[in-house]
């Protein structure tokens, strides 16, 4: 289990990147869901011992780990934002060297530890190629073979498909879905369909603060009968903003289609819709942004 709680980072510039953050996460995927600008890639480096917060606890089962950041960085695995690779070295030779760099001394154990991570995320073929050359997908998959060296119990993904065409953002999931059944893995995402798709348990995160987490089941259950839909002339949006609480908009057919968040039928035109996670997340940042 990690355990969150109270965590407050203040940047040197003023900046409150997170607000009193508390979290208890367990096993399996659990999605952090958040704009950009959110705190999820400061608080993930909290986590993962990069930066020091400015007052909080983070506990991952007994270890503290703002007070002794080694032990968990030994059963930590983590796939940043930003990964960055060796030009004109070959991935089986660049996870050799982190394998090393994790504490695998022993030769047979490491060509054990590499060869069984690069066919688990299906780089096998391509072993000798140079990591730089990959495409984004691959270099991902390569991303998770690294993070998985020493079997680590606590896995953190920042924006791992950002970038990613449909299909290797498929294949990076279940690859995702797979690792998350006996481990914590916590999918730092602004994506919506990646928490939908996976996580059982997630947190919305702006501003540096928690502002709703449960079961992604659960929190759409909660907008049943409470989403409306309008379809206006795009020169009309402004005056529906007047009166309803438009949580999102798109535009189809040279034509705007607007949700509203609204107990019972807001007016002339509108029909209820079936909400989803998408619905959860644009109406929590909508009612944060007007009470900020």
């Amino acid at each position: 289990m990690l355990s969150i709680k109270g965590l407050t980072h203040v940047y040197p510039n003023g900046t409150r990147a997170l607000d009193g953050v508390d979290l208890e996460i367990g096993k399996g995927m659990f999605g952090l869901l958040g704009p950009n600008g959110a705190g999820k890639s400061t608080l993930m480096r909290a986590i993962a011992t990069l930066q020091t917060p400015s007052q909080g606890s983070i506990r991952f089962g007994d270890i503290d780990v703002i007070a002794n950041p080694e032990a968990l960085r030994r059963t930590l695995g983590y796939l940043p934002q930003d990964f960055g690779v060796y030009p004109r070295v070959s991935a089986i030779d660049l996870l050799d060297h982190m394998a090393v760099l994790k504490g695998i001394a022993g030769k047979g154990e490491r060509k054990d530890t590499v060869e069984t991570l690069l066919q688990q995320v299906n780089l096998w073929d391509v072993r000798k190629k140079a990591v730089a050359g990959y495409s984004g997908g691959m270099r991902q998959r390569f991303g998770i073979a690294q993070a998985l060296i020493g079997r680590p119990t606590l896995i953190i993904v920042d924006e791992p498909t950002a970038g990613l065409d449909p299909e290797e953002r498929n294949r990076f999931l279940n690859l995702l879905a797979e690792i998350g059944e006996n481990v914590v893995v916590i999918l730092s995402t602004h994506i919506v369909d990646d928490v939908s798709d996976l996580c059982p348990r997630m947190a919305v995160l702006a501003g540096g603060r928690i502002l709703r987490e449960g079961a992604p089941s659960d929190l759409v259950e909660g907008l049943s009968g409470k989403v409306w839909k309008k379809i206006i002339d795009r020169g009309e949006l402004d005056a529906e903003r007047a009166q309803h609480q438009v949580i999102s908009t798109r535009l189809a057919g040279g034509r705007t289609v607007i949700h509203v968040l609204a107990d019972t039928v807001p007016g002339s035109g509108f029909e209820p819709v079936q909400g989803g996670l998408e619905d959860v997340y644009f109406s929590t940042l909508s009612a944060s942004r007007r009470a900020a």
